[in-house]
């Protein structure tokens, strides 16, 4: 009797090389344990980084389900780090928050693979999976600061550059300098203090090289002398409407005034549509608030409209949302492309909790645009410089600031933190709030305000720190430009460099939102 086909797929172990996912995180940091176990390995915010600034750069190796091997790189402007770099200044302490879309190179920050699984070139595949990144995305080069692991047992006999040498000419054997050197790579230099937990190297790395010889120079590739974003801020007057007719109509005329300025953002304040209270019958804060929410997917829908018709980023103030029974305070951003996002106000004053029952938000976003990245703090929330740290480090150029105060300590309160945030992280920050008064709007009375845009406090920018303002307590609006190629540059190497001065060996800000 003779045997049917045979089923070879019960022999197949199939190897692809594919980009990382989330799912893909905690097999990762176990990895990074198995292949550097007197080193520190990968942490969980660091890997969600990575895939949250630059997911096209971190590869994977799965063979028959398994992750046996990964590797992560970002792209900078390498002529823009000092020679003698580490690698923590490189990656940023591994978040990579120093990406750069518009960079010449791509960097190789590790490579990791499974020790019951060397041998099987994957090394090899993980490298030429960067060089066709590179290719596709046409950069100059990739560059990667390699371990010299070996180094350690002839350190007595050999400096580290007779060392990389001997390596090079093929009389000593480094598993890393070897296989980098069989792919290609050619050394540029040996870096001391490299790796500070890499005792197998005694902390030296080779700075080694891989041009890309397809690399097309294109003019859109030049570094940017400038990159203008325009921001039009509204000082809104509350006072009394008849319908919510009314409300857009207002909120739209203030939309076409940024289109008409030419503006990128235009920023409403806090809770502006609280104005709705005033034809809404209710007495009882609370139960008002929760009228008030009612009317959300309508301040949604004329918004996302408003956005597209005029062409605008719009920062939406902030509306009392309801979701499963609690109140949230949300801002939301319209993009002018149609898209929505929001930020949820996570700390909560006493009077929002008394007069309305407020719940807190728990996570701190940063969102793209067609301007760069942004972040958006509501009132209270700028008044906590962790937030503002964790948002610049997410990589916000601008921190948006909708806010709502009924006398004049409390603007000052917002005012003072925003251009502390604007100093200390070397970002913007943009304040935007309410005047007028509700008479008849329990809770909402008065109103105090100047709105305004600042600026980090140095050469390039206004002495004072700010670009522009209201004058207090009127209806009106300001607008300015504000440059996020000068934060890069002032970062780099203004007068005082506030973001990379900070002394991470003594205080850092670990974060779970």
């Amino acid at each position: 009797m003779s045997a049917g086909p045979l089923d070879i797929s019960k022999f197949e172990k199939k190897m692809i090389i594919r980009p990382i996912e989330e799912r893909d995180i905690d097999k990762i940091i176990e990895l990074s344990k198995v292949c550097f176990p007197n080193m520190l390995g990968w942490k969980r915010k660091q890997l969600e980084s990575h895939l949250a600034l630059f997911p096209e750069g971190q590869f994977c190796a799965e063979y028959d389900g398994e992750i046996i091997g990964s590797c992560s790189s970002l792209i900078i402007n390498f002529d823009e780090y000092d020679d003698q770099h580490t690698w923590d200044e490189i990656t940023d302490e591994g978040y990579i928050t120093n990406h750069d879309p518009d960079g010449y190179n791509l960097y190789g920050i590790e490579v990791m693979v499974d020790p019951a699984y060397r041998r099987m070139k994957i090394g090899r595949r993980l490298y030429e999976a960067r060089k066709d990144l590179a290719r596709k995305l046409n950069l100059k080069s990739i560059i990667i600061g390699g371990r010299i692991p070996n180094y350690s047992k002839h350190a007595d006999e050999m400096t580290p550059r007779e060392y990389v040498e001997e390596v090079i000419r093929h009389n000593v054997f480094d598993p890393v300098l070897t296989f980098q050197v069989m792919n290609g790579f050619s050394l540029k230099r040996v870096n001391r203090d490299y790796l500070k937990d890499d005792k197998a190297s005694m902390k030296y790395a080779t700075l080694m090289e891989w041009n890309n010889v397809d690399y097309q120079a294109t003019t859109k590739r030049h570094f940017k002398t400038s990159f203008p974003v325009r921001i039009c801020v509204i000082q809104y007057m509350m006072k009394k409407i008849d319908s919510f007719e009314e409300f857009a109509k207002q909120c739209e005329y203030y939309a076409d005034v940024g289109a008409s300025y030419q503006a990128d953002f235009v920023v409403f304040p806090e809770i502006f549509t609280t104005q709705l209270l005033s034809f809404i019958d209710e007495k009882s804060p609370s139960r008002a608030i929760r009228r008030l929410a009612e009317y959300t997917e309508d301040y949604i829908q004329v918004f996302t409209d408003f956005a597209v018709k005029y062409n605008v980023n719009i920062i939406g103030g902030s509306h009392f949302v309801e979701e499963e029974g609690d109140i949230y305070n949300i801002s939301y951003l319209f993009r002018r492309d149609g898209t929505i996002e929001k930020q949820y106000k996570l700390h909560i004053t006493p009077n929002e909790r008394k007069f309305w029952g407020i719940r807190g938000g728990d996570k701190v976003n940063v969102f793209d645009t067609d301007c760069g990245k942004i972040a958006i703090q509501i009132c209270y929330d700028i008044q906590f410089p962790e937030l503002g740290r964790i948002a610049t480090e997410k990589g916000a150029n601008i921190i948006f600031c909708p806010f709502c105060t009924d006398e004049k300590q409390g603007y000052l309160r917002v005012r003072y933190c925003a251009q502390a945030r604007a100093i200390e992280n070397q970002v913007y920050t943009v304040i935007s709030g309410t005047v007028g008064n509700l008479t008849q709007v329990e809770n909402m009375d008065i109103q105090y305000a100047q709105s305004g845009i600042f600026t980090p406090s140095d050469y390039p920018f206004p002495r004072d720190g700010i670009v522009g303002e209201c004058n207090p307590n009127i209806e009106t609006v300001v607008v300015g430009d504000v440059d996020t190629e000068l934060l890069r540059r002032s970062r780099k190497s203004g007068s005082v460099t506030q973001w990379k001065d900070r002394r991470k060996d003594l205080f850092k800000i670990q974060s779970d939102c």
